[in-house]
This record gives structure tokens, C-alpha cells and sequence, in this order.
């Protein structure tokens, strides 16, 4: 089957291009407004991901840069198969100019894919640049087999940088360095927990032990097992990536069976204030990675807003605390702006991909090129890394929780906001 670019091809000599169902349709006009694709997960265990998707996109539509765009969003409903389905329609029937998607493997993957099949350009982000890049090579076993994308560009951290960032608030602490994981059979945890590329030879070659008992299912209501082996190796760390509401079943059953750690250090399911409030005052000195914070010392490149202008916009507006996807959220439509004001016909998917790949954007997020920096040859092309950190959740004498930063090492220009503490 001819992708959709070939199939405007096709019908360019008679000055026609395709409308939804294949019909001929006049060629756009000189007036009409760029259309951008949005995929994420709206509803679902990852919606969580997408709570200020509505404040991002309004925003963006009421700026100057913005009224030159048309967004029309779909929901993954946090399932791969609905994500690349809904990708599939945004190109075919909604004929999109360039593809945006965020959040988790589970989402940014399937569209990336499906926009790669269909020659559409496409950036992606929330997800480390590992599970988005090797899982949509054909064989992920064998890295002689990957190979740039034609169309596909990312920005996010990878693991190197979470795993960098969790040992080191575990060494300000005093443990036996042992630690237990729990890492789902998703893309997520299955590159978390990659005997090559995951956790476990950093954590050896730092004198760490690892209790891995294996990947589970999203949703399990019952990790009695995994618990049971983290008490029995003695544990006083815990690391993982799970889906929120598989957190809480987890550290919930692990305070009702006396299991205490020291740290714990959890990707992904803690990142929301929503997720940490719903465990009450078991809570207190969780840790995570910080991708994005009002502390960081960022500011649009559409709006001139800093970092924590617009975190308290967000509040302002919704009455909700902020949250981290905010601030990457803002930053794939600064990158729409900034790609499509320097093509000459936003139609072409050559030229925006070349576009894409040229860019050297200071964001919302910090700079975004796709220079290779700080990644291995065959991801240069197509990632770009922003700078991660560390952070505990504490309770405020006021209720509720506040995100502290305690390790930046890597990333000093990001302030801290006190040390790491163990769990008490």
C-alpha cells in the first residue's frame, strides 16, 4: 500500500491532493492553517500524563505563533494498538502536515511507527530515548540492526540518566545497597530491566546488589511475591517503573507487610502529586526522577514565560499543583512553531524533516538539537537529550505534598532544594 505521501504525490500533476476516504480535493490554499496531529493518553491508567494537554494546547492556539495552527488531538486511551490506530486517522483522514505525541513507549512507539510507514514527520516525547528508539527497530535484540529514522525525532533523557541520578541519591544515604525492582512487562520496564542496556550492569558495576524476581503484568493487583523476595534479600532500596495505579497496589501491600526500605526510587507512577496524595502520609521522602520542574532555569521560546511562570499559570487557571509533563508538553509545540516557520511549504515531508533535523531550539525543556550529544552513533540522528535530576516528595505542614529537588549533579544550573533523607 502507498504511503500517504506518495499517494499526494501521485496526484500532484493534476494539482489535487487526497481528502479523507481518497477522494481529490483542491490543493490548499496559500491561507490555510498548518495541521498538527496530537496523540496521548487521555484516558486510561496513563491519563495521568496528559492533565494539562487542554492548557498546553490553548495556550499555544492563543499566541501569536499559534494562530497559524490547527491541533486536532486524539486519546491512545492508553493502548498501543489505539495509539497507532488513532495515528492512522490523523494522517489518512485528517491529513496532518507533522505528527506530535507524548508519553510513555506504549504511546509515542506506535504512533512514531505508524508515522515512519507513512512518511509523516513526527516528534515525541516523555519517554526515555532507549524504549522509544529500540522499540520500533525490527529487532531489538541485535543492535547491528538499528538504524536512524527517516521521520521520527525525539527529546527526552535515556537511561544512563535515571540510573545516574537514582544511585546517586541512593549514595547520600546509608544502605547496604541492595536493592529490589519491580519492572512490568512494558516497554518501560523491559529496557529498564535490559540485562545489557538496563539497570543491572550499572548497579553491579557499582557494587549494588539486585533482586529482579521478573516482569509482571500491568494491573496486578497482588506483588506479595516481589515483596516477599525484597524482604528476603534484605532491601533497603526499591526501584521501578510501573503504571501509577500498580504503585499503589505495590506500596500499600508492602506498609500492610512490614516491608520498609529505605529509598524508594520510582519512575514513571510517582511523578503525578495525584498519585503520591493518594497514599496519604506513606508518601513521605518517595523519590523520582525530575525531568521538569518551575525551578528549572528554562523559559518558551514562544511566550518568553519561564519555567515557573508557567507552572503557576497552570495553577492559576486549572486550580491544580503542577505537574512535570507541563513543561515537555509546551515545549513540542515550541518545536512545531519554531519547525514550520522555517520551511517554505509545510506540505512537504522532506523539507519539515530536514527542518526538524536542523533545529537548535532553547526551550521550555533547555536546548533541543539533534547534534548526538551525550548518545551512541546510531541514536544521534534522531534524539535529543534534556537534563534530568532528582527529587523527594515531602509532606508540607500546610497538607499535601511538595516535589524537592536533591540531586543534581550532573545538571548543577538546576537548583536543589535540600538532601535526600531515607524514608521514615
Amino acid at each position: 500500500m502507498l504511503s500517504r505521501r506518495k499517494l499526494l504525490q501521485s496526484s500532484a500533476a493534476t494539482g489535487l491532493t487526497l481528502a479523507a476516504g481518497g477522494l481529490a480535493a483542491p490543493a490548499l490554499g496559500q491561507g490555510a492553517k498548518i495541521r498538527l496531529g496530537y496523540v496521548s493518553p487521555q484516558s486510561g491508567p496513563l491519563a495521568a500524563f496528559s492533565d494539562a494537554d487542554g492548557f498546553i494546547i490553548d495556550g499555544f492556539l492563543n499566541s501569536e505563533a499559534g494562530a497559524n495552527f490547527e491541533v486536532i488531538v486524539k486519546d491512545s486511551q492508553s493502548n498501543p494498538n489505539r495509539a497507532a490506530e488513532v495515528a492512522k486517522e490523523l494522517i489518512i483522514d485528517d491529513e496532518i502536515d507533522m505528527m506530535l505525541v507524548a508519553s510513555t513507549p506504549e504511546t509515542t512507539n506506535p504512533v512514531a511507527t505508524t508515522c515512519e510507514s507513512e512518511e509523516i514527520p513526527v516528534i515525541s516525547t516523555v519517554a526515555p530515548w532507549q524504549p522509544y528508539f529500540i522499540g520500533q527497530q525490527g529487532n531489538p535484540g541485535d543492535p547491528n540492526s538499528w538504524r536512524p529514522f527517516d521521520f521520527s525525532f525525539h527529546f527526552f533523557w535515556g537511561l544512563e540518566d535515571v540510573i545516574s541520578t537514582f544511585t546517586a541519591m541512593w549514595n547520600q544515604l546509608d544502605t547496604n545497597k541492595s536493592v529490589g525492582a519491580i519492572f512490568p512487562n512494558d516497554g518501560d520496564g523491559n529496557a529498564w530491566g535490559d540485562p545489557n542496556a538496563g539497570f543491572p550492569p550499572v548497579l553491579d558495576a557499582q557494587g549494588f546488589s539486585l533482586t529482579d524476581t521478573g516482569r509482571y503484568q500491568n494491573l496486578t493487583d497482588d506483588f506479595s511475591a516481589q515483596i516477599n523476595a525484597f524482604k528476603a534479600a534484605n532491601c533497603e532500596i526499591v526501584t521501578g517503573v510501573p503504571i501509577p495505579p500498580d504503585f499503589t497496589t505495590f506500596w500499600t501491600q508492602a506498609k500492610q507487610q512490614g516491608f520498609n526500605p529505605k529509598a524508594a526510587s520510582i519512575g514513571k507512577a510517582i511523578l503525578f502529586p495525584q498519585a503520591v496524595e493518594a497514599l496519604g502520609d506513606h508518601g513521605h521522602n518517595l523519590s523520582s526522577e525530575v525531568w521538569w520542574s518551575p525551578s528549572h532555569p528554562f523559559a518558551s521560546s514562544l511566550t518568553g514565560q519561564s519555567a515557573g511562570d508557567l507552572a503557576a499559570r497552570y495553577t492559576a487557571t486549572t486550580g491544580k499543583s503542577w505537574t512535570q509533563p507541563i513543561g515537555f508538553a509546551h515545549a513540542l509545540f515550541e518545536m512545531a512553531a519554531n519547525v514550520m516557520g522555517r520551511v517554505e511549504d509545510s506540505r512537504d515531508p522532506d523539507e519539515v524533516t530536514s527542518a526538524i533535523a536542523a533545529t537548535q531550539l532553547d526551550s521550555m525543556v533547555g536546548r533541543i538539537a539533534f547534534d548526538g550529544a551525550g548518545l551512541p552513533p546510531f541514536a544521534a540522528q534522531n534524539v535529543a537529550k534534556t537534563p534530568l535530576v532528582g527529587g523527594q516528595w515531602r509532606l508540607k505542614d500546610s497538607g499535601g505534598y511538595e516535589l524537592v529537588i536533591v540531586e543534581n549533579s550532573k545538571h548543577p544550573n538546576i537548583p536543589t532544594g535540600g538532601a535526600m533523607e531515607e524514608i521514615s
